[in-house]
């Protein structure tokens, strides 16, 4: 019998946003990834839905502003593609809003917001090169601090005005030239060199892609903020630009897909593995337990959980782990709904199989929407496609699986009407591709790559490896996330192992 009062057990919150309130910095892993961001030797951080990039953002802002740097944080709520899209000219209209116009004015806007934090500190008279960029602040962006995205919205718009205004060929291309070059603040660039060689400045820009249409303009709204991110950071030592960007959206952006062995050395792409993974969830036990502040992952683990499950004599974390894409914040939901149950029910720990498989049912319906929601863009109506494999055993030769995907190309499988838009006539093997590469689906490891197993698992899903020839493989599973939302029933015979 675990002594854990589950009714004081928290896990954190799943957002970073509010997590940081929480306890975020006393129960943050600090993985490799975090110390080459703090380091700054990588700036640009990819990773999907809840792998934790806005949790590094938040610990490293709080400490640099600990610290006594300048810390500027965009936040996906003040600058998101939506609120531009609502107020500029479409692509269609003009072919103006191309990805120079887009970097320009982002390069403008960050400009602004480090010069407003360099010269917001220190004495209150502004002298020789702050006071420079004091001036021009006070003369030409007085509501700054009020409507920082304003100075975006209207430097795109003063663009905007002269592409697709009625101008002289002569008057256009020195308008263009002014505008393209920065020329209105690149006098005041040599003295924030000199203010940042006393001042360090860390700015954070965090997945601002809401209202995402996956148009040519949002598209371009990414990779403008991308360029002018890396060109920002060659200013001086003392300013660091982070970006994040949900790696979904990287790989659909060609812009920055094709050019990426240009920034491949600042990428740092988000993973977690089993034993991270353990050390993140027994890291926020042991902070909501004081008794628990000396044991090791697995004893704080088993505290709450049950070590072995009653069903199949499965170890519980495994079994829970395996339901997860390696996501810190589905391990967090999962762990958290199982709790809330058992506290309703006054269930003692360490929990067993009856709660955990309780909690699964909403788990799993939760994470099989939010993924569809994830790739929405890219395949629209995706939570149709799931929904062909509801009631049928989740293990399956690649001929059964290959008659599936069959099914849904030629219609006699019932999907959304958007959803046809990509399924319509593709090919078996392609299908294949994408439900595994969105983790719907896990392969059997064979060869060279059982070195990847863990004990107990013969498949493979995308988050665990890669590079992995489907074609070569010949029997799949749905992924156990997915399993209970959609009612799918356990193999027999020679796939019950």
């Amino acid at each position: 019998m675990s002594d854990i009062d589950l009714s004081k057990l928290s896990f954190g919150a799943p957002a970073a946003e509010r997590d940081i309130a929480q306890g975020l910095a006393d129960y943050f892993v600090e993985s490799p990834a975090f110390t080459r961001v703090e380091e700054g030797s990588k700036s640009i951080l990819l990773g999907n839905r809840g792998s934790g990039k806005s949790a590094i953002f938040k610990v490293l802002a709080q400490r640099q502003r600990a610290a006594g740097s300048v810390v500027i944080e965009l936040a996906p709520e003040d600058y998101s593609y939506e609120m531009l899209s609502a107020t500029l000219a479409t692509e269609s209209s003009g072919s103006w809003a191309k990805l120079g116009a887009y970097a320009v004015a982002w390069k403008f806007l960050i400009y602004l917001l480090v010069m407003k934090g360099v010269t917001e500190q220190g004495p209150k008279l502004k002298r020789g090169a702050a006071g420079d960029i004091y001036a021009y602040l006070r003369d030409n962006h007085p509501d700054q601090a009020s409507n920082p995205i304003g100075a975006l919205i209207s430097y795109l718009k003063r663009m905007e005005g002269v592409k697709l205004g009625k101008y002289e060929a002569a008057v256009k291309a020195r308008q263009l030239e002014y505008l393209y070059r920065l020329d209105e603040i690149r006098p005041l660039l040599e003295p924030l060199q000199k203010v940042l060689e006393n001042k360090r400045v860390l700015v954070f820009v965090d997945e601002l892609d809401r209202g995402w249409d996956a148009s040519e303009d949002a598209r371009a709204f990414v990779a403008g903020l991308f360029q002018a991110c890396v060109s920002i950071n060659d200013l001086s030592p003392g300013l660091r630009v982070y970006m994040s960007l949900r790696q979904e959206l990287y790989d659909s952006i060609p812009e920055l897909y094709e050019d990426a062995q240009k920034y491949r050395d600042l990428l740092e792409v988000i993973a977690w593995d089993e034993r991270s993974l353990r050390q993140l969830m027994a890291n926020r036990i042991r902070y909501s337990t004081s008794s628990l502040a000396d044991a090791s992952d697995s004893d704080a683990w088993e505290q709450v959980f049950a070590e072995t499950l009653k069903y199949r004599q499965n170890k519980s974390f495994n079994y829970m782990v395996d339901r997860t894409l390696y996501r810190p914040r589905e391990i967090i939901s999962f762990c958290g709904e199982c709790v809330s149950l058992a506290s309703k029910t006054a269930e003692l720990p360490p929990l067993d199989y009856t709660s955990i498989s309780e909690a699964e049912v909403t788990y799993s319906e939760d994470r099989s929407k939010d993924i569809a929601a994830e790739y929405r863009f890219q395949y629209p109506g995706l939570l149709s496609v799931f929904e062909v494999f509801r009631g049928r055993v989740y293990t399956m030769d690649r001929e059964t699986l290959e008659d599936v995907c069959l099914e849904i190309a030629t219609g006699e499988a019932p999907i959304d009407s958007d959803a046809t838009s990509w399924t319509e006539g593709l090919e078996p093997e392609r299908m294949i591709d994408i439900l595994w590469t969105i983790g719907f689906l896990r392969a059997r490891a064979v060869g060279g790559i059982k070195g990847r197993r863990r004990s107990g698992s013969e498949y493979l899903g995308s988050h665990q490896i890669t590079n992995l020839n489907l074609a070569a493989l010949t029997r799949f599973q749905v992924h156990p996330m997915f399993r209970a939302h959609l009612a799918m029933k356990e193999p027999k015979g020679e796939f019950a192992a």
